[in-house]
């Protein structure tokens, strides 16, 4: 398989541009599916080990349905298949225009989630617009460990709970003990049967600070499903962040917002509105990082990644 990496503000994506799977037609959502049901093994032979990590997203180009969309993509990760990922979505541009294939100016893509559209700058960073975003519930409160968290449950390509003001330390120091409350709030949430409005899973969790900057509004750290964390602030939680916050009225329409991540690398965020519905912007910068062929041989036992 031919595959480009890339990192978003210290995220890593890698992309598979040759030698995927043919998961055929109907969308993208049907197509993803098929690849969890049938064709799983090139999910953990390019991101797990020995070739992938944790931190790593995966993406298979896919042809669109929508015609206004230049391409379709399916993310991967160590846990599964996220509907959408915002660094992911980002690193999938840049490369893009690495191939030649996205030039300067708005450019569509579709995702399991819906149509994202991605704007590259003349100086070089890259905006996505996300899909229509919402907050389901607000001051959802959660106990861990005698320590109550109150936060908002919400939807911007993932369900996060979105835990505000929290009292934990949004260092990179402090990154197991994050680890740990993030997975005990998780615990909490599936025990006390909180859920989307269709009782979907809240698998991810976003841990919300003070700023540690002057130029920036928020410090977070993200724990995605499975065990991984966000180096960068995340696409999918700053997107949900900024759609609380613009239904609580502390954010308008256009007005600009820093999210500074756990790694000290920043998203600027803002949101339009569209007939009512909510639609983040990020702004980031993405870097091509290395062009390789990962090679599938038969006879070693990790070919297709450990299990």
């Amino acid at each position: 398989m031919r595959v480009i990496d890339s990192h978003t503000a210290g995220q890593p994506t890698r992309l598979i541009v040759d030698g995927g799977p043919d998961l055929g037609g109907g969308s993208l959502a049907e197509r993803r599916d098929r690849l969890r049901a049938n064709f799983d093994r090139f999910r953990t032979a390019v991101v797990g080990e020995p070739r992938g990590s944790d931190t790593l997203m995966g993406a298979i180009l896919s042809k669109p349905v929508d015609p206004s969309c230049e391409t379709g993509v399916i993310f991967f990760d160590n846990a599964g298949y996220p509907d959408l990922s915002g660094h992911g979505v980002i690193g999938l541009t840049v490369t893009m225009e690495y191939l030649g294939r996205f030039g300067t100016g708005v450019h569509g893509i579709e995702t399991p989630a819906g149509i994202v559209t991605v704007d590259i700058h003349p100086i070089g960073d890259i905006s996505m617009q996300n899909v229509p975003s919402f907050r389901h519930a607000k001051d959802v409160r959660v106990n861990v460990d005698g320590a109550a968290f109150t936060g908002d449950v919400a939807w911007s390509g993932s369900w996060y709970f979105l835990a505000n003001d929290t009292r934990e330390e949004i260092r990179s120091g402090n990154v197991p003990r994050l680890m740990e409350v993030a997975r005990a709030i998780r615990r909490e949430l599936a025990g006390a049967k909180v859920t989307g409005p269709k009782g979907e899973e809240i698998t991810d969790i976003a841990l919300f600070g003070p700023a540690q900057r002057r130029d920036v509004n928020s410090r977070n750290f993200v724990m995605r499903a499975g065990s991984s964390y966000r180096r960068c602030p995340s696409g999918t939680a700053t997107s949900a962040k900024l759609a609380c916050l613009y239904a609580d009225g502390t954010l308008a329409e256009g007005q600009l917002w820093r999210q500074e991540g756990i790694a000290g690398t920043i998203f600027d965020g803002s949101v339009k509105i569209d007939g009512g519905a909510i639609l983040p912007i990020i702004r980031s910068t993405a870097h091509v990082t290395a062009e390789s062929m990962l090679i599938v041989d038969e006879r070693d036992p990790f070919c297709w990644g450990l299990a």
